[in-house]
């Protein structure tokens, strides 16, 4: 009996395992697909983790890229053969499915909290960093840890956190006060300083990189204070880390010179960036405010997912429906946008003039053209997408094609994606 595929909205209708399996071989035309599809480009994909990699040496940082963006085990692992340090994670849940994985290395950008969580986290936590940002949440982890038999104590990054922003304790005197929580806990180890700088600022004007760049000043200045009150374990690893997708070249120019190698006797200072939406990219928001865009070195990362849809009524002139809506494709940053059309019964798409995504419904787009565009029931239109975090989430596989911008793409894989 076949194993059918029907489980996965990204391939034909009826296809079975064993013609999933065989795409690299047979390589089929896209267009041969249904839609609604989110593909994944291979070009833009392998181009952006070179690009990333090569920055970052550059820099003198490390990478721990954010692995929520993505939740495939595939990215991850391309992620950690192209230099990264280690993956971070958001929730205890995507915790233990990086350590299920054999991710070496494991950052949870969030207090952990939750005592179950924890005892059955202990038995990795040699490979396990949070954060913490009150000494309440030190209690917590120091109580359920304690009768748990961890295998190694729990490496705790200070969370420094800014006025209107997010998560962190706010100012260097309370984020003394969980230094010297952690550094006097049985069971955990303080282990460096963390923070997130996207919480404060939203574009790249004047006023916002100001903003980033005083608080990323005081990150430095928390985690100088705590090495002259001797809070540091003698001799143990130190992680600085922030920067999340917009302004890591800020991150880098202000915590980089802390960077050390050890040595001699002196201690080791990591400092990590946890970017994540580089590796697709976007032809929206992270199109619009990546730090590349503003390094003027020509270097650029290159959006690798596309939304495609089929024109399923033209009712007005000016107004078309695609079968593509709040299920398919990302709109919390922007709604997608139109690029290009590919006729029905044609092959090559050409550039779509004009139009605009004014609304989604849950499987629609209202997509407004000039009343004399040719787009006509069954034609395909490509769609530049905004925001891959809530782009994968709703796709549990995308078609791998092997460049979203030629002639005729031809589907060469299927990305299996993790969201539980």
């Amino acid at each position: 009996m076949r194993e059918r595929m029907d489980q996965y909205k990204a391939v034909p209708l009826g296809f079975d395992s064993a013609e999933v399996a065989d795409l690299p071989r047979t390589r089929p035309l896209l267009r041969d697909f249904p839609t609604p599809i989110v593909t994944l480009s291979e070009s833009a994909v392998a181009h952006n983790l070179a690009t990333m990699a090569n920055w970052c040496a550059e820099a003198g940082v490390e990478l721990a890229p954010h692995g929520k963006t993505t939740m495939s085990r595939e990215l991850w692992q391309r992620q950690l053969d192209a230099g990264a340090w280690g993956i971070t994670v958001a929730t205890p849940w995507q915790a233990s499915v990086a350590l299920g994985w054999d991710v070496p290395r494991v950052l949870l950008a969030n207090a952990l909290v939750q005592p179950a969580a924890l005892r059955a986290l202990a038995p990795d936590l040699g490979r396990l960093t949070v954060w913490a940002d009150s000494p309440r949440a030190v209690e917590i982890m120091t109580e359920a840890l304690t009768d748990a038999e961890p295998s190694a104590p729990l490496a705790v990054l200070v969370e420094l956190g800014g006025a209107g922003g997010r998560t962190g304790a706010r100012g260097q005197e309370a984020a003394l006060a969980v230094a010297a929580a952690i550094a006097a806990s049985p069971v955990l180890r303080l282990a460096g300083v963390a923070g997130y700088e996207g919480a404060l600022a939203h574009d790249a004007s004047p006023e916002s990189l100001a903003r980033v760049q005083g608080y990323l000043e005081e990150l430095l200045a928390l985690h100088d204070a705590i090495d002259a009150a001797g809070l540091y374990p003698p001799g143990g690893p130190v992680i600085l880390t922030a920067g999340g997708s917009a302004y890591f070249d800020q991150v880098a120019e202000v915590l980089a010179p802390r960077r050390t190698a050890g040595g001699d006797g002196g201690r080791t200072v990591e400092v990590l960036l946890r970017s994540g939406a580089y590796i697709t990219h976007d032809d929206g928001f992270y199109r619009s405010i990546t730090p590349l865009r503003r390094g003027g070195d020509g270097r650029e990362f290159r959006a690798a997912i596309h939304g495609w849809a089929t024109v399923v009524s033209r009712p007005e002139p000016g107004l078309v429906l695609v079968d593509a809506g709040k299920r398919d494709l990302p709109y919390d940053e922007g709604l997608p946008i139109p690029q290009a059309i590919r006729r029905f019964g044609e092959s090559v798409a050409v550039p779509l003039e004009d139009a605009v995504v004014t609304a989604l419904n849950d499987q629609h787009a209202f997509v407004r053209v000039p009343e004399d565009a040719a787009a006509a029931v069954g034609d395909v239109i490509r769609f530049g997408l905004s925001h891959p975090c809530t782009t994968f989430d709703k796709w549990r596989a995308l078609a791998v094609v092997d460049d979203a911008l030629a002639e005729e793409p031809r589907v060469i894989g299927l990305l299996e994606t993790t969201f539980g």
